[in-house]
């Protein structure tokens, strides 16, 4: 993904700030050592703490396939950016192709939770990653949900044959 963004070093050069929002305080804090250009901000998606047409653009990575109400979060990410700006989803998703769809499903709905119990005090947190994967829209359907939301210009690509996708609207 470097190759794609390097290129583009310039865009990170411009004045401007950069806001870091998760509902979740522990996740700023652990995030805020690795940048000083961000701005921390304990905030919720449904709920942004920011005037309309505020933002130049908007990047959420494995993070909207936990919100509350998908739909809602979208329109409100839609309300705060400016007409023009980017809204940029990064996100699991499932392989359509056999045979990586097979091994992905057997490694998802077997091995991850079995390892996470055996390696974790956390067990359950290996069960909720595949459930929430798997209850999330696919592609076309997210895409939908994005321009239902008020972008337009949606486009979507397949990465790591479909584990994941990267979504692209214009606001």
């Amino acid at each position: 993904m470097f190759t794609a963004i390097a290129p583009r070093y310039d865009l990170l050069n411009h004045p401007g700030s950069v806001i870091g929002a998760d509902f979740v305080l522990p996740m700023l804090v652990l995030g805020k050592p690795k940048s000083v250009r961000v701005r921390p901000v304990n905030a919720d998606a449904l709920e942004l703490p920011f005037a309309d047409a505020s933002f130049d653009g908007a990047t959420v990575g494995f993070g909207v396939r936990n919100l509350m109400d998908l739909d809602a979060g979208l329109v409100e990410t839609a309300r705060v950016l400016r007409p023009g700006a980017r809204f940029v989803i990064l996100e699991f998703s499932t392989p359509k192709h056999q045979p990586l769809r097979g091994l992905y499903f057997f490694y998802f709905r077997k091995l991850l939770p079995l390892i996470g119990r055996l390696v974790s005090k956390h067990g359950d947190a290996y069960t909720y990653l595949p459930e929430s994967v798997l209850a999330f829209p696919e592609p076309d359907a997210l895409a939908a949900k994005m321009r239902a939301a008020g972008f337009r210009e949606v486009t979507y690509e397949r990465l790591l044959g479909g584990i994941c996708a990267i979504h692209v609207g214009v606001r």
